[in-house]
């Protein structure tokens, strides 16, 4: 089989506007598997097959990983698919959460659901290693995929989550990440965890009522796996819960392994990936029971200093040629220890904590695993640690009213003055095998008075935060010339932050530089200067 996988993440109807420099951890696990089976598979971001640069006879199966907002664009490439080839096509990704839906739009042969290897581990096993989509008859026993049989769609029903050492045994490629433009300068994601220890539960669900038993909060891991109700676990805009379970860890040898053989390749920006990083190793407190408890135990600080002491060791991180980041974290696990040993190894970069409410009562409606008040605790840990906290907030969401708003804004500006770095808004949208996947999505702000007073907040408090940037000094690595001024090219702070257009100087694709920021364009983009010599 010659396999062709298209990474249609975060690209909408076809082409990345923003995070541009990001490359996601899933595409690259999915390859691992089929290199396992022998299978070298192409990696292509979906733009390249849109527009024509991928020759897609050259192939003989497709694999599509995307989001729910991608449906556009996982459509548009299947189509050009099926006009140059026969062969199966599999989508996976955060998009197969709705499998009729996906199969209806994009005509696709199977659809794979939650955690992917072990089930294309089997379709390899029943034929789909020879190009050809397995029999209804083979396909009714595998957990984990949708598919039209004879009478219409078919769903098998979720995979049971791999134990850790399945996980831990896995091996994500990382000879496909030079498929990708960027990768030189783009932040590569690595997995360290999968799955979120939030167990609790919305009572804001419309679809299924809370009793008020109290299990999802009080019980035992056990107990807080199922609710009575139904509800589905997790902060009720969220389906990490539902598809992944559990967090389970990948051992700190595996981690390490893996960034060395990117290091090999050329990638200089890592994130360790985890729904939240203060969980890593917490699985290994708790064992043989699932950790279903945001809060308990603390930290498994050993293993967390094992890993980034081990990362922080390498050659190129210790020389700064290469960084490591974090992204996210639960407010509730920011110990003044947790903060000292993520400051330590990891002093100046961002992190980001979920508030999405600033009101305590609505974010314990929501199913939060952290109240606002120890979001702000852990901000400030966090900056006295050395690190660049950002905050989160989402407007629209179920349970908005005028309150919320009020202390949705007050909070905004108090997580400034605790040290935020910079303060992140989304839009709610309703998202499938969440608790609110049958919400109606928010409406923009513009067309929201309570909506707009938290973007107004949010967006004077990141004017004052970027105008803050002026004059400092950051080190970042050349992506590529900006397309609409070939003055310039883009550069990325290795330690994250806006987009920086930087002029004046010969500079080719991974060049580190030291620069001196000189001008804010908007709230994504600054100009600098180079102000040392070239690494």
């Amino acid at each position: 089989m010659r396999p062709l996988i298209v990474d249609a993440l975060a690209s909408g109807k076809g082409s990345r506007l923003a995070t541009r420099d990001v490359i996601g951890a899933g595409p690259r696990a999915i390859a691992g598997v089929l290199e396992s089976s022998k299978h070298m598979p192409k990696l292509a971001p979906v733009a390249a097959v849109l527009e024509g640069r991928v020759d897609l006879r050259e192939y003989d199966a497709l694999l599509v990983s995307g989001m729910t907002s991608d449906l556009t664009a996982i459509r548009r490439s299947v189509s050009r698919w099926k006009k140059e080839s026969e062969g199966p096509v599999l989508i996976g990704g955060p998009v197969s959460s709705e499998p009729e839906r996906v199969i209806e739009k994009t005509k696709a042969d199977l659809v794979v659901l939650g955690e992917a290897e072990m089930t294309l581990k089997e379709l390899l096993n029943l034929g789909l290693s020879e190009a050809y989509t397995p029999s209804e008859n083979d396909l009714k026993s595998v957990q984990g995929i949708a598919y039209i049989g004879q009478e219409g769609a078919v769903f098998t029903g979720l995979r049971p989550g791999m134990k850790r050492s399945v996980y831990d045994s896995l091996d994500p490629s990382t000879g496909v990440i030079t498929d990708y433009p960027l990768f030189r300068s783009a932040r590569v994601y690595v997995e360290v965890l999968r799955g979120c220890s939030n167990y609790h539960r919305t009572t804001l669900s419309s679809e299924n009522s809370c009793s008020g038993c109290d299990l999802c909060r009080e019980g035992s891991m056990e107990e807080r796996y199922y609710c009575p109700g139904g509800i589905p676990p997790g902060c009720g805009y969220c389906s990490v819960p539902s598809l992944f379970g559990p967090p389970r860890s990948r051992s700190v040898k595996k981690v390490v392994d893996e960034i060395l053989r990117l290091l090999d390749r050329g990638v200089s920006r890592f994130v360790l990936s985890a729904p939240g990083f203060l969980d890593y190793g917490r699985d290994l407190l708790v064992e043989p029971q699932p950790l279903t408890d945001p809060r308990h135990p603390e930290p498994n600080y050993e293993v967390i200093e094992e890993l980034l002491s081990g990362l922080a060791s390498l050659d190129a991180i210790a020389d700064g040629e290469a960084s490591i980041m974090i992204e996210n974290i639960k407010g509730s696990l920011v110990t003044e220890r947790a903060a000292k040993v993520l400051g330590r190894y990891l002093e100046g970069t961002p992190v980001n904590i979920g508030f999405e409410t600033g009101s305590a009562e609505h974010s314990r409606s929501l199913g939060r695993s952290s109240t606002p008040k120890e979001n702000l605790r852990a901000i400030r840990r966090l900056r006295r640690a050395g690190m660049k906290p950002y905050a989160y907030f989402v407007h629209g969401l179920p349970g908005q009213t005028s309150s919320t708003v009020s202390e949705t804004v007050q909070t905004i500006e108090a997580s400034v003055g605790a040290g935020a770095s910079r303060i992140i808004l989304y839009r709610f949208q309703s998202l499938p095998m969440s608790a609110f996947q049958n919400e109606p999505g928010a409406p923009p702000a513009s067309r929201d008075p309570l909506s707009k007073m938290i973007q107004n907040t949010a967006r004077g408090a990141n004017r004052r935060l970027k105008e803050d940037l002026l004059g400092a000094e950051v080190e970042v690595v050349v992506a590529e010339v900006y397309d609409r001024d070939r003055r310039f090219h883009i550069a990325y702070p290795m330690l994250h932050g806006p987009v920086v257009l930087v002029e004046g100087v010969e500079m080719s694709a991974g060049d580190v530089f030291r620069v001196i920021i000189e001008e804010v364009v908007s709230d994504r983009m600054v100009k600098a200067r180079p102000v040392d010599a070239m690494f």
